[in-house]
Formats: structure tokens, sequence, C-alpha cells
């Protein structure tokens, strides 16, 4: 493993000043009374909670940098030189109908009603954080384009300013939620849907019979956590009157803005933050189920589950109830996240990373069904944010998992997207983006794609952020068709974990995919016996 240095990381904007570290604390081996140095004891020294934080808040994602025993990169994907299997019926095999263009990337989840995806990829939960809300059209957009499900994550309503409440403390208006909805509906057709996730203040505010009753949202998917932390949500607010509104309105706030001390404090200049966070879930089975049947009595169609990088027993009670309840997909997300809005030192330590965490839910999934259980559909989130990662995934969790989840790997272009608009209007392209040009035309390889989508009436309206992302998910489905045309799988329905290999044989042992020299070798020995 990579010597850890938790005292230093550009995730908090702190460094050590000295190259000799001890490796458990992360403090310099030599510390020196009058350092004028970073390190992250130097500047809590001062700034105390803000460092448990990446930041500049709002304005970052953030991912854990651990370096786990046994990760993604410790499997590789087979090769094969003969056969193909998923061609369209009908179609007999050859070098002339088993081209890699042809492979089909398209996927579907759901029990009964089930939602395609013209690409096995979909958006994190992009809530109440300030990044989200900034750049949603760009994400929305790019997701509707791209015939992907995007996540609308918990607190949307709660924290919107404009939010009016009735007479019972519930949703009566919220016109972010409506635009964040409205956005995303303008331009899809067909494949992927926006689904709302619900926490617990959700709940209590009413959000579930706000978005059936005023937009007709066909899933809602509950939350138990994700990969980055064990606590509810956080954002940051900079402004006292709005830290007062949110406590008014139920949620914990930190440090408390009603205490005449902090008020003093923030008076000075000393506290120039405040906390927002979301109260932790108690699950229990029976209110799972009551939950689960209260919402499809409220006439959802699918009813989704994200849970998070717990321990082995939260894993198989989410299987398990999952299955019992007929839950429509089953998001299972592994340390150690990415996310602007995490603690850093929990997104750093915390929970069971995505490689294990996925290896126990397959093992889990089959046993359930050699119960004669029904398997829930999986996805698999944790740090994915390539073609080989997603097929990586698919392929582990084969034939359960249908998709992978991405968090900061489908904001990235979106925001770059973004900024390329505005560059372009300022005049200050780089050149690494100027050398292909100076229009949007030029620069977006698929900027003809999406004109051809969208038509040429909307595609002045098109954010640039949303073609960055259509880019970024073309890449990826042109990528998955090359690897899946090497494993010979011209179907993501036919993927199978015999495409992997494991390099070490602590990887096979925690992952069940065979070492590397065992893949085959009876077979291989067979050929040279004959």
């Amino acid at each position: 493993m990579n010597l850890r240095r938790p005292n230093g990381n550009d995730a908090t904007r702190t460094a050590n000043r000295s190259t000799s570290v001890v490796p458990c604390s992360g403090l310099c081996s030599r510390c020196v009374d009058g350092c004028k140095g970073s390190c992250e004891v130097f500047k809590a020294t001062f700034r105390g909670r803000e460092l448990i934080y990446p930041g500049p808040f709002g304005d970052v994602t953030a991912g854990g940098d651990k370096d786990y025993p046994v990760d993604y990169s410790h499997l590789n994907i087979q090769g094969y030189a003969r056969g193909a299997v998923g061609l369209p019926d009908g179609v007999v095999p050859s070098p002339d109908t088993a081209l890699f263009p042809k492979v089909d990337t398209e996927t579907a989840y759901g029990w009964d009603k089930k939602v395609k995806m013209a690409v096995p990829i979909f958006t994190g939960a992009l809530g109440s954080t300030e990044i989200a809300r900034r750049n949603w059209e760009h994400f929305a957009v790019g997701a509707a384009i791209s015939g992907v499900t995007i996540v609308c994550g918990e607190n949307v309503c709660g924290i919107d300013p404009a939010l009016e409440l009735d007479a019972n403390k519930k949703v009566a208006r919220a016109p972010d939620m409506d635009r964040r909805i409205e956005a995303y509906k303008r331009y899809h057709a067909g494949y992927g849907e926006i689904l709302i996730q619900m926490n617990v203040e959700d709940t209590n505010l009413g959000v579930a019979e706000y978005i059936i009753n005023k937009h007709k949202i066909e899933t809602i998917e509950l939350k138990w956590g994700q990969g980055a932390k064990c606590i509810g949500g956080e954002i940051k607010i900079s402004q006292i009157e709005r830290a007062l509104e949110l406590q008014r309105r139920g949620y914990i706030v930190t440090p408390d803005p009603s205490d005449p001390i902090i008020q003093a404090s923030y008076k000075t200049g000393a506290i120039k933050e405040f906390e927002r966070h979301s109260r932790l879930g108690f699950v229990t089975e029976e209110s799972f189920m009551g939950e689960v049947e209260r919402l499809r009595g409220l006439g959802f169609k699918r009813i989704t589950l994200k849970t998070g990088a717990y321990s082995l027993l939260e894993l198989a009670m989410a299987i398990k109830y999952s299955s019992k309840a007929k839950i429509d997909l089953l998001t299972i997300d592994g340390a150690s996240g990415g996310t602007g809005m995490s603690p850093w030192r929990m997104m750093e330590e915390w929970g069971v990373p995505s490689l294990y965490l996925h290896s126990a839910a397959y093992e889990y999934a089959s046993i359930l069904e050699k119960n004669g259980e029904r398997v829930p559909d999986l996805a698999f989130a944790g740090g994915f944010s390539t073609e080989d990662g997603v097929f990586k995934a698919l392929a582990l969790g084969a034939p359960y998992t249908k998709a992978v989840c991405m968090g900061r790997a489908l904001m990235i272009p979106g925001m770059v997207g973004k900024n390329i608009d505005k560059w372009i209007a300022d005049k200050e392209l780089p050149r690494s983006i100027a050398e292909y040009g100076q229009t949007p035309e030029e620069i977006f390889v698929n900027y003809e794609k999406v004109r051809d989508i969208v038509g040429t009436k909307e595609i002045g309206k098109i954010p640039l952020g949303a073609i960055g992302i259509y880019s970024y998910s073309d890449k990826i489905k042109v990528g998955l068709q090359q690897l899946m045309a090497g494993v010979r799988k011209f179907n993501i329905s036919v993927i199978t974990r015999g495409e992997l290999m494991s390099l070490t044989e602590e990887c096979a042992r925690v992952s069940g995919i065979p070492y590397l020299m065992d893949c085959y070798r009876e077979e291989a020995l067979d050929i040279l016996k004959g």
C-alpha cells in the first residue's frame, strides 16, 4: 500500500512541510516550532472544524484516494479469438457480422415495468449541494439526450429558499424541484428517467406526495446511505439568516446559529459558515416494508434503494429486503466514494471498499437465487469513471448487475462544457481546447450528433455541459463496445463472470474470480495433450 499522509491532502488544501512523514499520523517526522507551513494540524489550529471537509466547499468534488489492498484494477478482462454470443436472432457469427459497432449496449432495470437505458450508466444522487444546483441544467439535459437515468438527490425541497409549506408543514410549492424535473423531461426521449431520492427530512416534508401529484414522477428512491459517508447529507451555509431558516425547518445546523455565543462569533467574522445536516436513518424490516407499501399506495410505479458502504450485515439486509419488497433497482455504493459534501477523513477511512462490497453482493445474490428467491436488479457504484470499470462491474455482478452508478465522472463533463462556453464568450480558451477550434461546432466532436437528436431549432438552447456529458457517454459506449467485442459478447445480458481474471491470489480470494494462471488451465492442457 502507498504511504498514507492523513495530515496533508489537496482535498483539504493542506500539505506537509517535510518529505519525511510518519506513516500512521501523517505528521512531519520533525515538527519545528515556528513552522509557517499548512499541514492539517497547523490549519486546524485556527480554523478548527472547517478542516473536516474538502474545500472550497460547493466549488469542488472530492474523492477518497486511499489505496486499498484489493480494488478493481486487480481484475483484468479476458480476450478470446473465437465465437460470438448475443448477436441478434438469425445472425450467423462471422468476421462480417460480429463487428464491434454492432455490440448492443442497451440495458434495463425494474421488477416488471422496465426502464431502458442506451448505455449502462447513470448519475449518482445530485441533490442539495451547491455544485449540483448550479450545474443542474447541464447534468439533466446531458443525461436526457444521452438516454440515461439521472438521480435527483435528497434535500432539494428542504433547502429551497422559495419553498412554501402548507398548514401541515408539507411541501406546497418547491420551485427548485420543479426546475430540475422540467429540465430533464424537456429532452427525455424514452430512454432513462429522472428519479427522486428521499431521506428522513424529505419524508417528513411530504416530498413524495408533491412530486407524484404535481409531476407524475414514476420512480422514487429510498436512501440508506452512500460510499462516501455513514451520516446524513451535509451542505454549508455562509449566511446566519439562512442557517436559522433551515434550523426552523427541522434540520440539524451546526454550530448552533441560535446560540448567542455563535452569533457573536459570526458577527466578529470568526465563524464564516454553518453546516446543515440530515438525520441518521434507523432501518428495520418492518419500517422498510411499510414505507415501500406506502409509496406504492401513492402511485409510484417503481421504487429503488440506494445503500452505502456499511457492514456486510446491512448489505444482506438491503438485498434480502429488496427481494421481499420487489425493489426495482438496488444501488450498492462502495467506499471510498466521491463527493463534495462529506467529511474528508470519513471518505478516506470509513466503509467497505467497492470490490469487497460488490463481491459480497454477488455472493449474497447467488444465495437468494439458489433458495428460489428473485434477486433485485443491482447497480454498482464507488469510483467508476471509464469503460473498463463499467465492464468489470457488470461482469463481477453478472447476471444481476444491470448498470453502474457514477458520481463525479458524470459531473465533470457537465462542468467542463459549462466552462468552455464561458471561456469562448470571454475569449479565454485554454490552449488544450483552442487547438481544436474556437466555436462549439469545432470543439465538440458530437455537436452535430446532438443537433440531430434535438433539432436545429433546439440546438442553441442546449447547454454545452450537456453536450459534454453526451460526448463522455458516447466515449463510454464505444469503449464498452470494443471491450465486449473482445470477449465476444455482443449484448449486455450475456456478459458473465468468466470474462474476468484476478491478477493476484488475494483478489481471487476476495472476488471469487479465478487467478489468471488458473483460468482455463485445464482446457488449455487438454488441447496440448490432444
